[in-house]
Formats: C-alpha cells, structure tokens, sequence
C-alpha cells in the first residue's frame, strides 16, 4: 500500500496513465484486426509515410473522442462514428 496521498498524484501522470492505456487498446486493435478499419487506417497512414507512433497517437485520439462522447451522453459506444473518424485520419475529429 502506498504512503502518498492521493492528492499528491501529478495530473500528468493521469494522463500519461491514460494515453497509454489508449494506445495500448489501439495497439489491441491492431492485433485482433477488430475492428477492421483500424488495420486498414493504419497500413493507409503507414504507405503515405507517418510513423507507427504518430499513428497510434492519432488513433488513440480518435477512440479518445468517442470514449468521452459515449460517457458525456450516457450511450453506448458507437463503432460505426468511431470507423469513420478512423478512416478519416490523419485528419483528426474535434474534441469538445
């Protein structure tokens, strides 16, 4: 058990926690080919020339977007937005 408070945590670590574990479930995506738009999206950006971490973080953000989306309206997740916004890369959606 941790003697640090729990006020004590840096937001930035929060963040850090967060991206990564966003890249971690793109990275999940990848290998499970589920869904299949994140392959394709990234082997697109990957012949035209973006590097595999430039990706994961524009993907990430992209599964970002509809995480907060589907908490803020108390929704299910919608993959069908969600395959859009990814074939839509490397422009990225607006984050409200």
């Amino acid at each position: 058990m941790s003697n640090i408070p729990e006020h004590d945590i840096d937001a930035d670590d929060e963040e850090q926690f967060a991206a990564s574990t966003l890249i971690q479930a793109i990275e999940n995506q990848l290998e499970s080919d589920n869904p299949p738009a994140a392959k394709a999206v990234y082997n697109k950006l990957t012949l035209v020339g973006y590097e595999r971490d430039d990706i994961l973080e524009m993907m990430a953000h992209v599964l970002a977007v509809e995480i907060d989306a589907m908490l803020e309206a108390d929704r299910p997740f919608d993959s069908q937005w969600y395959e859009t916004a990814l074939r839509a890369l490397p422009e990225l959606p607006p984050q409200d």
